[in-house]
């Protein structure tokens, strides 16, 4: 019982690490993208909903979007944070 415990909590502490990654190289990637030798670090791929979902159900109205912006620092973040997680 005690290493599904453990085992979940290093699966939340890994996604904590995954998302970290992300948000800190989507960060540099758009801050790199000003740098004329790094602006390949900026280029990215879009994906997701373009154009929100809207459910009426006359007494509440629901909005559902999703969209998703990669760029090449993100995923050199995001391989540096499972790196990381695996050095721990």
């Amino acid at each position: 019982m005690i290493n599904v415990a453990t085992k979940e909590k290093n699966v939340w502490i890994l996604l904590i690490f995954i998302l970290s990654g992300l948000v800190v190289g989507g960060l540099l990637g758009q801050l790199a993208s000003n740098v004329s030798w790094l602006s390949w670090l900026s280029y990215s791929q879009s994906f997701g909903l373009e154009n929100p979902v809207v459910l009426d159900l006359s007494v509440v109205e629901l909005t559902f979007a999703l969209m998703f912006r990669i760029n090449i620092a993100s995923i050199i973040g995001m391989v540096l944070a499972i790196f990381i997680y695996k050095k721990i």
